[in-house]
């Protein structure tokens, strides 16, 4: 069996990553742990995720956990999920990161450190439909080309605390690379005011925050005379968890190294 801990393991995420590792046939859950001051500390998991006690309490912080840990599983806050990355590299853990908001500087960090000394699948977002999606949007743009304009808006609940969401940054990314562009350069994540006419590079990525939206992401391929819309409506967080624990049971197996959801899937091909 391989030994899975959860990080946030109280979060609305962790709950139902919680689920999928308890019901999988090859997953033990060997810890779970949340942050200094959380109430949940010391609670049973099981009863916090609505599974009834399963003899698994929340502990505080990594350490406490870690020496039980084939692979750690982290959905939590990018300044985080950098420390756990730190902690796996010394331990040789495996870790599935489903973060979103980490910078290009904590990415690079998360990178050399997998190489040298884990295995560690990261994506923006773990959802299979959602991995599809992004191979679409790259097929979509390179046959569309450039007298198709990009356009990509995302919806989260009202709690969500970065925009653009991962996913429609990943999303934006895979067009602009097969448009030849460079998001970064390109990339318009607001407009307001009399801002002119859109150029022709431009790939928009608005946002919309509200309720308890789970995640909501379309993009639209505009050109003369038709319109080509992709869209990803997510209605639980079940999808999200399924993903990251089917990425725990690969990436165990796996040399050192950063792999994304792509690679678990089977999806650089597609």
């Amino acid at each position: 069996m391989i030994r899975v801990v959860v990080a946030g393991a109280a979060g609305r995420m962790g709950q139902r990553i919680v689920h999928m590792v308890h019901n999988h046939p090859e997953l033990v859950l060997s810890g779970a742990f949340e942050q200094s001051g959380s109430g949940a500390i010391g609670k049973d998991v099981g009863a916090i995720s609505g599974l009834g006690e399963i003899g698994v309490k929340i502990t505080e912080g990594v350490d406490s956990v870690l020496d039980r840990a084939d692979v750690l599983i982290d959905f939590t806050f990018h300044a985080v999920t950098v420390q756990f990355a730190r902690r796996a590299a010394e331990s040789g853990t495996a870790m599935v990161i489903g973060t979103t908001g980490l910078t290009s500087e904590e990415l690079t960090t998360v990178r050399t450190l997998a190489e040298g000394h884990f295995p560690c699948v990261q994506s923006p977002n773990m959802a299979v439909g959602v991995n599809v999606l992004f191979k679409l949007v790259e097929k979509a743009a390179g046959v569309l080309g450039d007298a198709y304009d990009v356009e990509i808006v995302e919806a989260h609940h009202r709690l969500k605390k970065d925009a653009p969401s991962g996913t429609a940054l990943k999303l934006g990314q895979m067009a602009a690379t097969a448009l030849g562009r460079d998001l970064a350069e390109v990339g318009v994540m607001e407009r307001n005011g009399i801002i002119g006419e859109r150029s022709d590079r431009e790939i928009g990525i608005q946002t919309i925050r509200g309720g308890d939206i789970v995640g909501e992401h379309t993009v639209y391929f505009a050109g003369m005379g038709e319109r080509l819309e992709i869209t990803h409506r997510a209605t639980n967080r079940d999808n999200f968890a399924r993903g990251a624990v089917l990425a725990a049971h690969w990436v165990v197996s796996q040399p050192k190294g950063l792999y994304t959801m792509f690679d678990v899937l089977g999806l650089h091909t597609f």
